[in-house]
Order: C-alpha cells, then sequence, then structure tokens
C-alpha cells in the first residue's frame, strides 16, 4: 500500500480507532477520503490511515478493494 496516498471509500469501511488504549470498531461512512499513514503489521495486512484528524487502522484488502485512489488535491 503506497505510504502517503489518499483514497475515497466507494462503500462504507469498518476501521478500528485506539482511544486512550481501548480498540473500537468505527464505521467509516461511502465517499469519505482516508490517507495511509504506515504499515501496521510485518505481513502488511493492516495500515493506519488518517481520517480528518483521526488515526484509524484498517485492513489493506478493504482499502484496495473498497477505496478508489485520489489526489490530494482533489481529497480537499
Amino acid at each position: 500500500m503506497p505510504l502517503g496516498k489518499c483514497f475515497r471509500l466507494k462503500t462504507p469501511t469498518l476501521c478500528i480507532e485506539t482511544v486512550q488504549g481501548h480498540k473500537h470498531a468505527l464505521l467509516v461512512p461511502q465517499g469519505e477520503i482516508v490517507k495511509v499513514l504506515s504499515v501496521l503489521t510485518e505481513d502488511k495486512r493492516m495500515v493506519e490511515v488518517l481520517w480528518g484528524s483521526k488515526p484509524l487502522a484498517l485492513f489493506a484488502e478493504d482499502l484496495k478493494d473498497r477505496g478508489e485512489e485520489v489526489h490530494e488535491a482533489g481529497a480537499s
């Protein structure tokens, strides 16, 4: 998954948010834009993305299947 790239979600996508050390499932709505920040696991199955100001974790496969790459200027 290319770091720094932005993706628009084509369908609602389940992500994981960590708040004060506790993990919570969060559904990011269709049409929202996320930016890839880092790879979270050695096997590259999980990535960290930024949605607005929230860092979230999600499966790289979900991002590939449910997202379409957009240029950062178009993301604003």
